[in-house]
C-alpha cells in the first residue's frame, strides 16, 4: 500500500510545487518546501487516514511547513528574495517578456495580501480546488474560505489597479 502511495505523492508533485510557488514566490523555495513536505509525508505515512484526500494531506503539511519556516525567518529578520526569471524562450520574444512582467506584478502583489488571503488565493485560483477542498486543506470553514478570497481578489484588483508601476519596480 505504502507504494501505491509513494505513486499517488509524485503524481502530485507538479500540484503541490505550483502551490509551493504561490506561497514562497520563489522557485528554489518552492522545490525545498515540496521536498521537506515529501520528506515529512513519507516518515509519516502511517498518520494519514486512508479515507481522506491525499492532496489535501499533503497541502496541509507543505502550509504548514511554510507557516513554521516563516515564522523562524521572521524571528531571525532574514527576507527572501524573489527568484529572478529564468532566460525567455519562446518564438515571440515581446510577448514573452510582457507575459512575464504581468506575472511579476501579479506576484508581487500577491506578496503584499496577508497571508490567509495569499494561502487561500493559491489554493483556489492557482492550483483550482473548490471551496470544500481549501477549507478542508486550510481547515476553516467555507464560508471563511469565501470571505478571504473575496477579500483577496478585491485587495489584489485594487494593488494591481492603483500601484502597477510601482509594483513592476519592485517597489511596494
Amino acid at each position: 500500500m505504502s507504494e501505491n502511495i509513494r505513486a499517488q505523492i509524485i503524481a502530485l508533485l507538479p500540484r503541490l510545487r505550483r502551490f509551493a510557488l504561490g506561497l514562497t514566490g520563489s522557485r528554489d523555495d518552492a522545490d525545498d518546501l515540496v521536498q521537506a513536505a515529501c520528506e515529512r509525508a513519507l516518515s509519516r505515512l502511517h498518520q494519514w487516514q486512508p479515507d481522506t484526500r491525499l492532496d489535501s494531506w499533503m497541502f496541509r503539511i507543505i502550509k504548514t511547513i511554510w507557516i513554521d519556516q516563516w515564522r523562524n525567518q521572521r524571528a531571525r529578520g532574514e527576507q527572501v528574495e524573489l527568484d529572478e526569471a529564468g532566460p525567455l524562450v519562446g518564438s515571440n520574444g515581446r510577448h514573452t517578456s510582457e507575459v512575464r512582467n504581468t506575472l511579476e506584478v501579479v506576484c508581487r502583489a500577491m506578496e503584499q495580501l496577508p497571508d490567509e488571503q495569499r494561502l487561500v488565493l493559491t489554493l483556489v485560483s492557482v492550483d483550482g480546488l473548490s471551496y470544500e477542498e481549501a477549507a478542508a486543506v486550510l481547515e476553516v470553514p467555507i464560508g471563511t474560505v469565501m470571505s478571504r478570497l473575496a477579500r483577496a481578489r478585491r485587495r489584489l484588483h485594487e494593488l494591481l489597479e492603483t500601484k502597477p508601476a510601482m509594483l513592476a519596480s519592485g517597489g511596494k
